[in-house]
């Protein structure tokens, strides 16, 4: 009778043992769980931010601007969407050293595919005195130069060149909207330019 209360004390001794240390086990199991996800979650966001580490901002949107005339690289520029004409001549090297940057409004904003003419110190002299010559209004369309013509926002040399060649092939200008019937300006380039352009 003693053998058998010592065998089942000692198989009792064995299964709460069992029990205990097996819960245990258990326990650090349902504890851990939760880190490792954590640590893959981390892993996951880390390799997706990049090696900088740092989370990309989808939201960003960005720009494609022409800049040409007097600076240092003329060519197509990728900014940020919100950045101004001074960011463009900064992407683009900077101001060529005959630049008329005086003339040219570097706090504007810039949208997406617009051509931004940077001119010379010539040019400017000449958009100074179209400026004088025409009161309000900036540029005489029906006889402004191909260099005075630049200066307009979104009109860049090949443009200028489709309006002085529409001058000549059927005459002066009637309205300032007859502008558009110039290859290559739309409603939006006018809407930019037509506060700045008379007829006369």
């Amino acid at each position: 009778m003693m053998k058998i209360k010592r065998r089942y004390g000692y198989v009792m001794t064995l299964v709460l043992g069992g029990l205990l240390f097996g819960g245990c086990r258990v326990q650090d199991k349902v504890i851990s769980l939760p880190v490792l996800e954590q640590g893959e979650e981390m892993a996951q966001n880390v390799e997706a931010a990049g090696t900088d580490g740092i989370l990309p901002d989808e939201t960003e949107q960005t720009i494609y601007v022409h800049v040409c005339g007097a600076v240092m690289n003329p060519g197509v520029v990728q900014l940020p969407e919100g950045s101004r004409r001074e960011d463009a001549v900064l992407a683009a090297g900077g101001f060529a050293k005959n630049a008329g940057e005086n003339y040219v409004n570097l706090a504007a904003l810039l949208t997406d595919g617009e051509q931004l003419y940077i001119p010379d110190v010539e040019e400017g002299r000449l958009l100074k005195q179209a400026l004088m010559q025409g009161g309000s209004a900036v540029v005489n369309i029906n006889t402004a130069t191909q260099e005075v013509l630049c200066t307009l926002p979104g009109i860049g040399s090949s443009r200028a060149k489709d309006i002085i060649a529409y001058r000549e092939k059927h005459g002066k200008f009637l309205r300032k909207e007859d502008i558009m019937q110039v290859s290559g300006i739309k409603e939006s380039i006018y809407q930019r330019i037509c506060d700045q352009i008379v007829v006369e």
